[in-house]
Protein backbone atom coordinates (compact mmCIF):
# COMPACT_ATOMS: atom_id res chain seq x y z
CA UNK A 1 0.00 0.00 0.00
CA UNK A 2 3.05 2.15 0.39
CA UNK A 3 4.44 2.10 -3.06
CA UNK A 4 0.87 2.05 -4.09
CA UNK A 5 0.81 5.23 -2.49
CA UNK A 6 3.57 6.72 -3.49
CA UNK A 7 3.99 5.37 -7.13
CA UNK A 8 0.26 7.07 -7.71
CA UNK A 9 0.53 9.81 -5.33
CA UNK A 10 -2.43 9.41 -2.61
CA UNK A 11 -2.74 10.08 0.83
CA UNK A 12 -3.70 6.83 2.85
CA UNK A 13 -6.33 7.85 5.92
CA UNK A 14 -8.81 6.39 7.87
CA UNK A 15 -11.80 7.72 8.34
CA UNK A 16 -14.38 7.11 11.82
CA UNK A 17 -16.77 4.16 12.11
CA UNK A 18 -20.49 5.35 11.48
CA UNK A 19 -19.12 8.99 10.95
CA UNK A 20 -19.67 9.36 7.24
CA UNK A 21 -18.33 13.16 7.48
CA UNK A 22 -15.00 12.35 8.07
CA UNK A 23 -14.60 11.18 4.73
CA UNK A 24 -15.63 14.27 2.25
CA UNK A 25 -14.11 12.38 -0.66
CA UNK A 26 -16.23 9.56 -0.53
CA UNK A 27 -19.67 11.50 0.15
CA UNK A 28 -18.88 13.83 -2.92
CA UNK A 29 -18.64 10.61 -5.45
CA UNK A 30 -21.96 9.29 -3.68
CA UNK A 31 -23.42 12.97 -4.56
CA UNK A 32 -23.02 11.86 -8.09
CA UNK A 33 -23.27 7.98 -8.15
CA UNK A 34 -26.53 8.14 -6.35
CA UNK A 35 -28.46 10.00 -8.93
CA UNK A 36 -27.22 7.69 -11.74
CA UNK A 37 -28.39 5.17 -9.97
CA UNK A 38 -31.77 6.32 -9.58
CA UNK A 39 -32.38 7.34 -13.21
CA UNK A 40 -31.87 3.29 -13.75
CA UNK A 41 -33.97 1.33 -11.02
CA UNK A 42 -37.66 0.30 -11.79
CA UNK A 43 -40.45 1.57 -9.91
CA UNK A 44 -40.07 -0.66 -7.02
CA UNK A 45 -36.61 0.79 -6.35
CA UNK A 46 -35.70 -2.84 -5.89
CA UNK A 47 -32.80 -3.66 -8.13
CA UNK A 48 -30.67 -0.83 -8.19
CA UNK A 49 -27.96 -3.53 -6.78
CA UNK A 50 -27.84 -4.70 -10.71
CA UNK A 51 -26.10 -0.81 -11.83
CA UNK A 52 -23.68 -0.92 -9.24
CA UNK A 53 -20.80 -2.36 -11.25
CA UNK A 54 -22.14 -0.67 -14.79
CA UNK A 55 -22.52 2.85 -12.94
CA UNK A 56 -18.92 3.07 -11.77
CA UNK A 57 -17.52 1.31 -14.68
CA UNK A 58 -18.86 4.33 -16.53
CA UNK A 59 -17.79 6.83 -13.74
CA UNK A 60 -14.16 5.42 -13.80
CA UNK A 61 -13.74 5.27 -17.49
CA UNK A 62 -15.26 8.49 -18.25
CA UNK A 63 -13.49 11.90 -18.38
CA UNK A 64 -13.87 14.43 -15.76
CA UNK A 65 -14.52 17.64 -16.32
CA UNK A 66 -11.86 19.30 -13.87
CA UNK A 67 -8.89 16.92 -14.70
CA UNK A 68 -9.39 16.13 -18.30
CA UNK A 69 -8.38 12.13 -17.07
CA UNK A 70 -10.22 9.20 -16.46
CA UNK A 71 -9.85 8.26 -12.76
CA UNK A 72 -8.85 5.09 -14.50
CA UNK A 73 -6.07 6.91 -16.61
CA UNK A 74 -5.02 8.62 -13.47
CA UNK A 75 -5.05 5.34 -11.38
CA UNK A 76 -3.52 2.86 -13.98
CA UNK A 77 -1.34 5.42 -16.46
CA UNK A 78 -3.47 4.11 -19.60
CA UNK A 79 -6.59 3.99 -21.68
CA UNK A 80 -9.07 1.77 -20.23
CA UNK A 81 -10.22 -0.85 -22.50
CA UNK A 82 -13.87 -0.79 -23.04
CA UNK A 83 -16.60 -3.33 -24.42
CA UNK A 84 -16.51 -1.73 -27.79
CA UNK A 85 -13.09 -1.79 -28.42
CA UNK A 86 -11.75 -3.99 -31.11
CA UNK A 87 -8.64 -6.43 -30.00
CA UNK A 88 -5.29 -5.25 -31.05
CA UNK A 89 -3.43 -6.63 -33.94
CA UNK A 90 0.26 -6.56 -32.87
CA UNK A 91 1.41 -6.14 -29.37
CA UNK A 92 5.05 -4.93 -28.28
CA UNK A 93 6.29 -6.46 -25.20
CA UNK A 94 8.93 -4.31 -22.37
CA UNK A 95 10.72 -5.69 -19.98
CA UNK A 96 9.15 -5.54 -16.39
CA UNK A 97 11.80 -2.49 -15.39
CA UNK A 98 11.69 -0.88 -18.75
CA UNK A 99 7.24 -1.23 -18.41
CA UNK A 100 7.49 0.24 -14.91
CA UNK A 101 9.85 3.02 -15.56
CA UNK A 102 7.46 4.01 -18.26
CA UNK A 103 4.46 3.65 -16.01
CA UNK A 104 6.30 6.25 -13.60
CA UNK A 105 6.89 8.91 -16.53
CA UNK A 106 3.32 8.81 -18.02
CA UNK A 107 1.58 8.93 -14.89
CA UNK A 108 3.57 11.63 -13.79
CA UNK A 109 3.06 13.39 -16.63
CA UNK A 110 -0.65 12.96 -16.27
CA UNK A 111 -1.10 13.61 -12.63
CA UNK A 112 0.69 17.29 -13.15
CA UNK A 113 -1.54 17.88 -16.45
CA UNK A 114 -4.54 17.18 -14.31
CA UNK A 115 -3.72 19.01 -11.06
CA UNK A 116 -3.07 22.05 -14.06
CA UNK A 117 -6.49 21.80 -15.32
CA UNK A 118 -7.93 21.07 -11.72
CA UNK A 119 -6.17 24.42 -10.66
CA UNK A 120 -7.89 26.14 -14.04
CA UNK A 121 -11.11 24.86 -13.30
CA UNK A 122 -11.33 26.12 -9.68
CA UNK A 123 -10.00 29.62 -10.90
CA UNK A 124 -12.69 29.33 -13.54
CA UNK A 125 -15.24 28.46 -10.95
CA UNK A 126 -14.07 30.94 -8.14
CA UNK A 127 -14.12 33.90 -10.47
CA UNK A 128 -17.98 32.60 -11.81
CA UNK A 129 -19.09 32.61 -8.07
CA UNK A 130 -17.94 35.91 -6.91
CA UNK A 131 -19.05 37.85 -10.49
CA UNK A 132 -22.55 36.04 -9.76
CA UNK A 133 -24.17 38.69 -8.22
CA UNK A 134 -22.02 41.59 -9.08
CA UNK A 135 -22.97 44.60 -10.54
CA UNK A 136 -20.85 47.68 -12.76
CA UNK A 137 -21.71 50.09 -11.21
CA UNK A 138 -23.22 53.29 -13.61
CA UNK A 139 -23.27 56.85 -12.42
CA UNK A 140 -23.84 59.67 -14.06
CA UNK A 141 -22.42 63.30 -14.18
CA UNK A 142 -22.73 65.20 -11.02
CA UNK A 143 -23.90 62.23 -8.98
CA UNK A 144 -22.75 62.19 -5.81
CA UNK A 145 -20.31 59.15 -4.17
CA UNK A 146 -18.30 57.27 -1.86
CA UNK A 147 -15.58 56.15 -1.87
CA UNK A 148 -13.98 53.55 0.63
CA UNK A 149 -10.74 54.52 2.19
CA UNK A 150 -8.48 51.45 2.29
CA UNK A 151 -5.04 50.59 4.80
CA UNK A 152 -6.84 52.53 8.01
CA UNK A 153 -5.26 52.88 10.75
CA UNK A 154 -7.48 53.17 13.44
CA UNK A 155 -10.58 51.87 13.94
CA UNK A 156 -12.38 54.84 14.52
CA UNK A 157 -11.31 56.43 11.34
CA UNK A 158 -13.58 57.54 8.49
CA UNK A 159 -14.48 54.49 6.59
CA UNK A 160 -14.90 56.96 3.46
CA UNK A 161 -14.04 59.64 2.43
CA UNK A 162 -15.40 63.11 1.43
CA UNK A 163 -18.08 63.07 -1.13
CA UNK A 164 -17.19 63.88 -4.33
CA UNK A 165 -18.74 64.85 -7.64
CA UNK A 166 -18.91 63.19 -10.72
CA UNK A 167 -17.53 65.57 -13.36
CA UNK A 168 -16.52 63.35 -16.42
CA UNK A 169 -17.52 60.21 -17.67
CA UNK A 170 -15.77 58.34 -20.68
CA UNK A 171 -16.94 55.93 -22.58
CA UNK A 172 -14.53 52.88 -24.18
CA UNK A 173 -15.33 50.03 -26.06
CA UNK A 174 -13.65 46.36 -25.66
CA UNK A 175 -13.21 43.64 -27.39
CA UNK A 176 -12.05 40.75 -27.51
CA UNK A 177 -11.65 37.77 -30.32
CA UNK A 178 -11.13 33.90 -29.02
CA UNK A 179 -12.04 30.36 -30.91
CA UNK A 180 -15.81 29.28 -30.80
CA UNK A 181 -16.57 25.65 -30.13
CA UNK A 182 -19.32 25.38 -32.39
CA UNK A 183 -19.10 24.36 -36.17
CA UNK A 184 -20.48 27.30 -38.22
CA UNK A 185 -17.91 29.75 -36.90
CA UNK A 186 -14.63 29.43 -35.70
CA UNK A 187 -14.31 32.62 -34.04
CA UNK A 188 -16.40 34.97 -31.67
CA UNK A 189 -16.08 38.43 -30.69
CA UNK A 190 -17.37 39.85 -27.22
CA UNK A 191 -17.50 42.93 -26.70
CA UNK A 192 -18.49 45.11 -24.08
CA UNK A 193 -18.61 48.19 -22.67
CA UNK A 194 -15.87 50.46 -19.83
CA UNK A 195 -16.72 53.53 -18.37
CA UNK A 196 -13.77 55.39 -17.02
CA UNK A 197 -15.19 58.35 -14.18
CA UNK A 198 -13.05 61.00 -12.48
CA UNK A 199 -14.55 63.66 -9.42
CA UNK A 200 -13.53 66.32 -7.49
CA UNK A 201 -14.04 66.66 -4.02
CA UNK A 202 -17.16 69.19 -2.63
CA UNK A 203 -16.59 71.46 -0.23
CA UNK A 204 -17.52 70.71 3.50
CA UNK A 205 -20.40 72.54 3.32
CA UNK A 206 -21.91 71.65 0.03
CA UNK A 207 -25.25 69.25 1.04
CA UNK A 208 -25.56 65.89 0.33
CA UNK A 209 -28.66 64.85 -1.49
CA UNK A 210 -27.87 61.44 -3.13
CA UNK A 211 -25.19 59.01 -2.15
CA UNK A 212 -24.10 55.98 -3.60
CA UNK A 213 -21.82 53.04 -1.94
Amino acid sequence: MEAMAKLVGYNHTYSTTYHPHSNGMIERFNSTFIPQIAKLQDRENNNWNEFLAPVVFAYNTGTHSKTGYSPYQLVFGREPRLPKDQPASAFTFRKPNDYYEQLKKNMKLMHRYAHENMTNRQNQYKKKHYDKHRHDARYSINDRILIRRHGLKNKLEPKYSATPRIITRERFMWSETKPNESIERTEQTLTTTIYQYSYENLPINDPINIVNN
